[in-house]
């Protein structure tokens, strides 16, 4: 591919969740350190809501590599489970894998002693749950059953829910009033705007062993523009924009190049002429 023609050691904009290119930005840093401090405050329930595409998931693996060894961590990535099978999950994940055969007050009773073995060890369990506004209800409020567990001093699991907007709209209803109740902390994160999008561009690549500028100013206004700032769409724009710019055996990106890119990808602002098939 265009590795070797821009002197890259891998490609800068995968849209795999890599902690190894969390972005500390002004926002993104804020909410990392929200979550830290609330975790090392023993707070039993924090939200993330953001956009899609705004970086909840790299957020979130970047939190759990964070963590150190005074943590036991659990992560569902797809909660949409009724409350048996959710439970069978954090068990799983907690490495209760014995259990899962078990019945619902089998399972909770079991999740709990664990817990109890856990926090007489010193040590705390977090549990992450990324795109959280897919949940049921039932399935939320099971999540809320489980932040009941506690002893006289501390909060036995911390519960953190990454998802989109419509996770504070589901919040806001009459019947989740209770789970609202016990968000110690919230944060919603927000796209870049153009100085965090070229921030943005410039840590990716140089994290993927970029030594030289490889986008023009005019083509970051025009990324920052069509993608509005939002992570993946800037991760897509940017490796379709590579690839026009190496097919014209091209050493940096220019405007045309983001313009064809933003022409070629679905939930942009286009506004060019060209797409992709003019440089190939």
């Amino acid at each position: 591919m265009y590795l070797e023609h821009f002197g890259l050691s891998e490609l800068p904009f995968s849209l795999t969740p890599d902690p190894g290119y969390f972005f500390r930005y002004s926002e993104h840093q804020e909410a990392l350190n929200v979550l830290l401090v609330a975790l090392q405050g023993g707070e039993g329930f924090i939200k993330i809501t953001g956009e899609v595409g705004t970086g909840k998931t790299l957020l979130c693996r970047t939190l759990l590599d964070a963590l150190d060894d005074l943590y036991v961590t659990a992560y569902l990535p797809n909660p949409l489970l009724e409350p048996l099978d959710l439970y069978r999950a954090v068990a799983t994940e907690l490495g209760l894998a014995e259990l899962q055969w078990a019945d619902l007050h089998s399972l909770l009773n079991r999740i709990v002693e664990h817990l109890l073995r856990v926090a007489d060890s010193g040590r705390r369990v977090v549990l992450c749950i990324d795109e959280a506004q897919s949940m049921s209800d039932s399935g939320l409020e099971a999540v809320r059953l489980l932040s009941n567990v506690e002893t006289s001093k501390r909060k036995l699991l911390h519960i953190v829910l990454f998802g989109q907007p419509e996770l504070d709209e589901r919040l806001a209803g009459r019947g989740l009033r209770q789970l609202r109740q016990r968000l110690a902390f919230s944060y919603r994160l927000s796209p870049f705007d153009l100085d965090g999008t070229c921030g943005y561009v410039s840590h990716r690549l140089k994290t993927a062993g970029c030594q030289k500028p490889l986008f023009s100013r005019f083509a970051l206004r025009k990324l920052h523009r069509s993608s509005r700032g939002i992570p993946r769409l800037i991760n897509v724009l940017g490796h379709k924009a590579l690839l026009a710019t190496y097919g014209r055996g091209a050493e940096q990106v220019g405007r045309t190049q983001v313009v064809a890119a933003a022409r070629d990808t679905e939930d942009v602002c286009s506004g060019g002429f060209l797409g992709l098939r003019r440089f190939f």
